[in-house]
């Protein structure tokens, strides 16, 4: 490494820009005797001021470390590897934006789905709708978090529908163990029919008969 050489260099770039000492100095944030110093080659710029002066002049550091320009094809070869790095990085860097989002949509999706459980009785339908809308934040965050696992769309597809029968069959069975073991009526009935001291609560696979609700002698039970 030539310091006179590099000082020759970084002379010629601050002419070529038509710039005194004094006025990159004060680009540069630095005194005009250290600019003097880099182009006498009594002193070299240190690596921060590497990159500044690379930016500055628009050359690589390789070019004033050597103290000369590479051929146009070195720099065209140079300025593509840079912008794919650049790119690779950002679309790294989007990947993992992405997967944050998709892990934390999940979350908030079972979050709602467990506060509706645990909030609202069974009796009310805010606690059914409640559930459903945390699955469908569920399964649109599986569905984005398989776009980069699963490239075909009909496995994404696929896995979004076996998604929503899990979710189904999940709230099927917790529903059916709510009525069967602890007496409640199903939170998940698409009909209900009223008659004297009897509420009809009917759902996909059974009905569940309600007598005198709200007093002392309520009674839940199944029927076919």
């Amino acid at each position: 490494m030539e310091q006179k050489k590099i000082g020759l260099f970084l002379k010629k770039l601050r002419k070529e820009n038509n710039l005194t000492q004094e006025v990159l100095a004060e680009k540069l944030s630095v005194s005009s005797r250290t600019v003097s110093r880099w182009e006498t080659g009594n002193n070299m710029p240190d690596i921060s001021m590497l990159v500044e002066l690379s930016e500055f002049y628009q050359v690589s550091i390789p070019e004033i470390i050597d103290g000369e320009r590479k051929s146009e094809k070195m720099n065209q070869e140079t300025r593509d590897t840079a912008v794919k790095i650049a790119e690779y990085s950002d679309h790294k860097t989007k990947i993992e934006k992405r997967r944050l989002i998709t892990y934390l949509l999940g979350i908030f999706g079972i979050f709602i789905m467990i506060s509706a459980f645990a909030i609202f009785p069974n009796d009310s339908s805010w606690g059914s709708i409640y559930a459903i809308i945390g699955g469908l934040i569920l399964v649109i965050s599986v569905y984005f978090g398989t776009q980069h696992l699963l490239m075909k769309r009909r496995l994404r597809i696929l896995t979004i529908i076996g998604c929503i029968i899990i979710l189904f069959g999940l709230f099927t069975i917790t529903d059916y163990i709510a009525v069967s073991q602890f007496h409640q009526v199903p939170r998940f009935s698409y009909c209900k029919s009223y008659g004297e001291n009897i509420i009809e609560h009917k759902t996909l696979f059974y009905t569940v008969i309600q007598k005198n609700p709200g007093t002392k002698n309520e009674q839940i039970e199944i029927v076919k």
